[in-house]
Parts: C-alpha cells; structure tokens; sequence
C-alpha cells in the first residue's frame, strides 16, 4: 500500500496535470472560436461553387461529346489515383487523426485490391509520422499547412494534381479528411473531386441558349480551377476546425479524469491517514498498559 507521502505526491501531480488540461481547454476553445468563424464565413461560398459545378455538370450531359475537358469525360478505366489526406500537426485531440488514417487506409486497401496505382500527398504531421511508421511511400509530405490554412499553397498542392490529371497521368483525385459538424462532433469525408459527375438534367433549354463571348471550354478549365483551389482551402478550415472542437473535448475528458482520480487519490489518502493514527493510538494504549503492568 503507498505511503501517506507518496499519495500526497500523486494527489499534487494529478492537480498539475488537471491545471494544465484546464488551461489547454480554454486554448482550444478560443482557437475554435476563430477557426470556426474563418469557416463559416467560406462555407457559404465552397457549397455555392459546389452547386455551381454540379448544375455545369448536369446541363453539359447532353452535349459532353463536344466536350474535350477531361474534368468532365467519363473515365471508364482507373488506373491511378491521387489520394489527399489532411489530418492535425499536433495530437492530443482523442481519435480526430485516427479516424481520418483509419478511413485512408480503408481507400488504399480497396483500391489496391482493384490494382489501382496510388500516390499519396499527405498533409499533416501526424498522418505523415504514421505513415513514416508503418513505411507505407508518400508521394508528397507537408507540414504546417494544417496548422496554418494559406489559400495560395492549398492551391499549389491541388493544381499539382489536376495538372497531372489533365496530361492523364492519374485518373482521380480523392480527398480524405476529418471536418468539423459542431463542438460535439467530427465527420470523416471522403470526397472524389474528379472527374465531375455527369449527370442528366431536364432543364437545358436556357443553358444552350447562351454563347459565351469566350472559348466556352477555356472559361469551364477556369471554374474546375477555381473549384478545386477552394475546395482544399475550405478542406483546410473544416479540418483546423474539427482538430480544435476535438481537442477541446479531448482536454475537458481528461482534465474531468483527473478531478475524479484526486477524488479517488484524496480517499485513499483519508483512509491512510486515519490507519495511521489509530495504530499510533492502539500502540501508545498497549504501551501505557504495559507500564502499569510492570
């Protein structure tokens, strides 16, 4: 049984420990706050082009034959694939990084079982000590940008793939991350960001009526851009939003955990204590008796 020392110290290093949990729960919560205000405000406008993709989508599907963009052929064939990961640069937030791992090592199991060929650009430090690991290759590792949205090297990281895609030394780019739905509650996405779905559409009257001043294909490769570029931004905001809403939670659990195991420690302690003093007494009654016997 430990001595009454020994639980004094463990009551005060779990105190520490709780102080310090405390304190990087009230860090998380201020950097949700702000990642979670950049998010909203670029949500409105990621769905928006995400509508805007689908609906050029739906009505190009009754002339896509006189479409050359490969952003909307139908690649019957998949022979190679850019997987995206993005998870955190930092732990300490419960199974955020594990969940999204988990789910890409899920796709790369599928698609290998089908001999698809991959190449996978990994964003994040975890994700990329993981796969360090367990030597599985990447083909791209970047830190820091999880930590850190930038819209310019978001784009720099995508437009290497949708280049590759264009000259069809890949066939598909999937985009693998954790995004954030509330403070309670996380959700892996897995997105197929090319080729567009084609779909048909009853409503193309007023869509072939209009002739762009432009080369019409020149202004679709400008939207597909676009699209992409922002869509692994917005991936970027969504998944620095999860990583601090997952954390939070993550801090408040074990700094919960802590209170109940001081509890736990302080009783102990108590029951020590009093074990101690009621020897202390038997053996100075047994003494004094001993004495009045001689």
């Amino acid at each position: 049984m430990a001595t009454l020392k020994e639980l004094k110290n463990k009551i005060q290093s779990v105190k520490n420990t709780q102080k310090t949990t405390r304190a990087m729960k009230l860090v998380s919560t201020a950097k949700l706050k702000r990642a979670e205000e950049a998010l909203l405000l670029s949500r409105d406008y990621a769905k928006k082009i995400e509508e805007v993709m689908k609906e050029i989508s739906e009505k190009l599907a009754s002339v896509k034959d006189n479409i050359s963009l490969r952003a909307f052929s139908d690649i019957k064939e998949i022979n190679k694939v850019d997987i995206i990961v993005v998870t955190a640069d930092k732990g300490l937030c419960g199974g955020f990084n594990h969940q999204t791992i988990k789910e890409t090592l899920k796709i790369i199991d599928e698609l290998k079982s089908k001999n698809v060929k991959i190449r996978l650009k990994v964003i994040g430090r975890k994700a990329i000590e993981f796969f360090k690991f367990k030597e599985i290759e990447m083909y791209e590792a970047i830190e820091g940008l999880s930590s850190a949205p930038n819209y310019e090297k978001a784009a720099e990281v995508i437009n290497a793939s949708y280049s590759d895609f264009v000259n069809e030394d890949i066939d598909n780019i999937i985009l693998i991350y954790n995004g954030y739905v509330n403070k309670l509650t996380q959700k892996v996405h897995v997105k197929e960001l090319l080729p567009l779905k084609v779909e048909t559409t009853n409503n193309l009257e007023e869509f072939l009526e209009v002739e762009p001043e432009d080369d019409y294909e020149v202004i679709l490769e400008s939207l597909v851009k676009k699209y992409l570029e922002y869509i692994m931004y917005y991936t970027l905001l969504d998944s620095l939003a999860g990583e601090h809403s997952a954390r939070m939670q993550a801090m408040d659990a074990a700094t919960n955990n802590a209170q109940e195991m001081v509890r736990q420690l302080t009783l102990q302690f108590n029951k020590a204590r009093q074990e101690a003093v009621t020897r202390e007494l038997i053996e100075i009654v047994t003494a004094i008796e001993a004495m009045k016997k001689n």
